[in-house]
C-alpha cells in the first residue's frame, strides 16, 4: 500500500505539483473520493478548490466496471470495447445514463447550492481524483473542463496503472501521478483506508476552502478609453459583491502598486470589487507636471467611473474611491462634481489639500488615513478636513510613516478602508 488514506495521498500528490505554485491555478476534485485529495493539493498551491461533476456509467450488475461517463455540460464518453465485451444493449445503456444524469443534477445542487462555480476561463486547471483505473471518468472530466474555457489542464492522481497517460488521448496537457505500478487491479488496493467518502465530507472540504479564501473573485483586464488615450486596468469583482472601489494611484504609480494591490486583495476578500487602473499612460508617467495635474487626473477618474458604471458587472452596485498620495486629491476633486454618485471616499497618506476649494463640494463620506510619523501630511490632512462639509473622519495609524511600510500598518489601512466602504455602501 502506498497511502494511509486520501489525505495522505493528497499531501504526497501535492509535492509533485509544486511547480504550479504562484500561477493562476484552480484545483477541481472529482466527487466524491477525489475531493479530499484535491483539498490537500489546493491548500499546498494556495489555490481555490471546486468540484468537477462527472458520473461513471457502470456496467449493469458490474457497477465498478466503467463503460463510460457523463459530465456537466452534456459531456458523454463511452468505452465501446467494454460495451461490446459485456454485451450491454442500447436500452440498458440508456437506463444507466438516465439514472446517472439525475444523480449528476442532484449532486450539483447538493454540493454547490446557489453558489457559482469557480471561473476557469484562461486559467490552469488541476483535475484531481483519488486514482485512475479505466480513465473514462478522467477523460470526461478533462473534456468538461476544456469546454469551460481552461487554458491548460493538468490531470493529477495519486496512483494509476503503468502507461495510463495513453488512455487520455491527449485530453490533458500535463499528467502527474505519484505511483504507476505495473500490477493494478483496483484503486483501493493501494490505500490502507479506502472507505467511501461521504457527501458531508465533500461539502466540508469545499466550505473550508471557501472560508479560507473568501468569495470567488472574477478577475479581468480592463482597457478604458478616455479623452483620446487608453488606460490599462484590472477589474476584480467577487460573486455577490456589495460595491466596487476605484483606485486613484498617486505620484506616478500604477495599477501594479504593491501597496494598493494589497489593500485591494483585502477588499476583495471582504466581498468588495476593485478597479485598479493607470491614470496616466506609460509615456505620460515620467512627466512630473502630469503627475501633479489634479484636474487632469480627476477628469480621467470621472471618465473611468462612467465606464465602470456602464459595465454589466457593476449594475446596481454602489461605487467608491480609494486615493493614495496625489491620487487622493484626484479622488476628492472628482467626488466634488455634482453629478458624481460615489458613496464613499478613502484617502491613504493622501494630499487632499491639492483639491483646494473643491473640498467643500464633496458629498460622499470621506475617511482620511495618515501615518502618525508623517507629520507634514498629517498637518495638511487636518487642514483639509476643516474644509470638508460632508461626513468625515481623520484616523491616525500610530508609528506609520508616509508609505505605511511598518509591520501591520498597511493591514490596518486595509481594515479601516473595508469598514468604511462596507458601512457606507449599505446606506440607502
Amino acid at each position: 500500500m502506498f497511502f494511509s488514506d486520501r489525505t495522505d495521498a493528497g499531501r504526497q500528490l501535492a509535492t509533485r505539483l509544486d511547480h504550479l505554485k504562484g500561477r493562476d491555478v484552480v484545483v477541481l476534485g472529482l466527487p466524491r473520493g477525489g475531493v479530499p485529495v484535491a483539498a490537500q493539493v489546493a491548500d499546498a498551491l494556495d489555490a481555490p478548490l471546486d468540484i468537477c461533476l462527472v458520473r461513471k456509467l457502470g456496467v449493469p450488475r458490474q457497477p465498478e466496471l466503467a463503460m463510460g461517463a457523463l459530465g456537466e455540460g452534456g459531456v458523454r464518453v463511452l468505452n465501446e470495447r467494454v460495451i461490446r465485451e459485456t454485451g450491454v444493449g442500447d436500452r440498458a445503456l440508456a437506463a444507466v445514463e438516465e439514472r446517472e444524469h439525475a444523480v449528476l443534477e442532484e449532486r450539483a445542487d447538493r454540493y454547490r447550492g446557489s453558489r457559482a462555480s469557480v471561473p476557469l476561463e484562461g486559467r490552469t486547471v488541476v483535475v484531481v481524483d483519488d486514482g485512475l483505473a479505466t480513465g473514462a471518468t478522467a477523460l470526461a472530466a478533462c473534456r468538461v473542463v476544456r469546454a469551460r474555457g481552461a487554458a491548460r489542464i493538468v490531470l493529477a492522481v495519486p496512483v494509476a496503472p503503468r502507461g495510463w497517460t495513453a488512455r487520455l488521448g491527449g485530453e490533458a496537457d500535463e499528467t502527474v501521478s505519484v505511483h504507476a505500478p505495473e500490477v493494478f487491479y483496483a484503486i483501493g488496493q493501494f490505500y490502507q483506508d479506502f472507505e467511501q467518502t461521504a457527501d458531508a465530507e465533500v461539502i466540508a472540504c469545499l466550505d473550508r476552502s471557501r472560508a479560507a479564501r473568501g468569495p470567488v473573485v472574477r478577475d479581468s483586464d480592463a482597457r478604458i478609453e478616455v479623452a483620446g488615450v487608453t488606460l490599462s486596468g484590472r477589474l476584480a469583482v467577487p460573486d455577490g459583491a456589495e460595491g466596487i472601489v476605484l483606485f486613484a494611484h498617486g505620484s506616478g504609480s500604477s495599477r501594479h502598486s504593491p501597496r494598493n494591490r494589497a489593500v485591494a486583495e483585502v477588499l476583495n476578500r471582504a466581498g468588495l470589487g476593485t478597479l485598479l487602473f493607470d491614470l496616466l499612460t506609460e509615456a505620460e508617467a515620467g512627466d512630473r507636471a502630469r503627475v501633479f495635474d489634479t484636474p487632469l487626473l480627476a477628469g480621467r477618474l470621472a471618465l473611468a467611473t462612467e465606464w465602470l458604471a456602464g459595465q454589466p458587472v457593476s449594475t446596481g452596485l454602489p461605487l467608491g474611491y480609494f486615493g493614495a498620495s496625489t491620487g487622493a486629491a484626484a479622488a476628492l476633486w472628482a467626488a466634488a462634481d455634482p453629478e458624481c454618485a460615489v458613496r464613499a471616499v478613502v484617502s491613504r497618506g493622501g494630499r487632499p489639500d491639492l483639491a483646494g476649494d473643491r473640498l467643500a463640494g464633496v458629498r460622499a463620506p470621506t475617511l482620511l488615513v495618515v501615518g502618525g510619523e508623517d507629520a507634514l501630511v498629517l498637518d495638511l490632512n487636518r487642514r483639509a478636513r476643516s474644509l470638508l462639509r460632508c461626513e468625515s473622519r481623520l484616523t491616525v495609524v500610530e508609528g506609520a510613516t508616509h508609505l505605511f511600510e511598518e509591520p501591520g500598518a498597511l493591514e490596518e489601512v486595509a481594515e479601516l478602508a473595508t469598514s468604511w466602504f462596507t458601512e457606507h455602501f449599505s446606506d440607502q
